[in-house]
């Protein structure tokens, strides 16, 4: 299954796209599309809705996740991100592609195990959970990504999305992440344990040879 991840904004859109085959992960391809201030809004608009209809036409994605953001200081900031999502949602419509949402604590949640990470804790968590050999840049092509592997995560434990992220502003409100050996959450040990070694050098230990009793 294939996800597209997008981290909607009409000056900077980070997209990602990651494959989940039995319950692992992999980063399929990531970037970030720019437009240029100077070109009017309806002209921006509709190069990130070519891009994303472009993405979904080449890909083939089961789903497009995208984040849900429901508050900002910043008025200008939501609506140009509402303006974005909506030909998003459009270019998915037209291509008869499910959208998941998510708000961001609940993709950092999902990422980093706490709603408060900062960025760099995303890319790195991205880069392990992954199997990366660099941290995805920029910051929104690493968001999308991050956005990607927690809506993969939750279909996979499921089998399917709930959609109460749709319906609600923090799904985790109403339904707290559990904690267990998911495939998800399996992948992220895995991944911690590999970088642990290959700092300190270390290698599994095997059982030890038994003793021979003493004469």
């Amino acid at each position: 299954m294939i996800v597209l991840g997008i981290d909607p904004g009409t000056a900077a859109l980070g997209w990602g796209l990651i494959e989940q085959t039995a319950g692992r992960l992999r980063a399929v391809d990531h970037g970030c599309l720019t437009t240029s201030p100077d070109l009017p809004l309806g002209e921006r608009l509709l190069a990130i809705h070519r891009h994303v209809a472009d993405l979904i036409a080449l890909h083939d994605p089961a789903v497009v996740a995208v984040e849900r953001v429901f508050f900002s200081r910043n008025a200008q900031t939501a609506i140009a991100v509402g303006h974005a999502r909506g030909v998003v949602l459009l270019a998915a419509a037209e291509a008869g592609r499910p959208v998941r949402e998510a708000t961001p604590n609940e993709v950092k949640s999902a990422i980093a195990g706490y709603g408060a990470a900062d960025k760099q804790q995303v890319q790195r968590m991205v880069q392990l959970v992954l199997g990366m050999a660099s941290l995805p840049t920029p910051d929104d092509a690493a968001d999308a990504l991050a956005i990607a592997v927690c809506i993969a995560n939750g279909m996979g434990q499921t089998g399917r999305s709930s959609g109460k992220t749709a319906s609600v502003m923090d799904r985790s409100a109403i339904n707290p992440i559990t904690r267990g050996s998911t495939p998800y959450e399996t992948a992220v040990r895995e991944a911690l344990a590999r970088e642990k070694r290959a700092v300190t050098g270390a290698t599994p230990r095997g059982p030890r040879p038994a003793r021979e009793p003493a004469l």
